[in-house]
């Protein structure tokens, strides 16, 4: 506890405190990088700042016309600083919703591919239709001619 980190932008005052997911827990060799466990443990860390990155210089360059543009670039970064990481009994609950959820989903996407399928029959028969009308139409056109 007590490191700073650099990470992207985050919305919030100096001083304010953040709640992060945790990504991989490492306790006495014990490494955990499951995202059904890792759901029950939460970071804290407090906003120390913005700082920017580091300068990054471009130049574009075409050869024969003359061309020269020179950029830079300095991406804005917020400091935070661990506070406390805890591992709350409540994440146990998520992560047997989080487990049980890919199985109602995928009966839903083997429906969806039906509905989908379903949906291309029409649109190719609607298709065929325009088609038949459209050279009816050419044929009407060239007995006029």
């Amino acid at each position: 506890m007590d490191d700073v980190l650099t990470v992207d932008t985050l919305a919030g005052e100096v001083g304010s405190s953040v709640t992060l997911p945790a990504v991989l827990v490492v306790d006495d060799g014990k490494v955990i990088s499951d995202p059904a466990e890792l759901g029950r443990y939460q970071v804290t860390a407090e906003i120390m700042g913005a700082i920017a990155g580091p300068k990054i210089n471009m130049i574009h360059y075409r050869n024969k016309t003359g061309y020269r543009r020179r950029l830079g670039h300095r991406q804005r970064y917020t400091q935070v600083k661990v506070t406390g990481i805890s591992a709350g009994k409540s994440g146990t609950a998520k992560a047997s919703i989080a487990k049980a959820s890919p199985a109602k989903t995928a009966p839903a996407k083997a429906s969806a591919g039906k509905t989908s399928a379903a949906k291309a029959s029409p649109a190719k028969a609607s298709a065929g239709k325009t088609n038949a009308a459209g050279s009816k139409a050419g044929t009407a056109a060239g007995k006029k001619s």
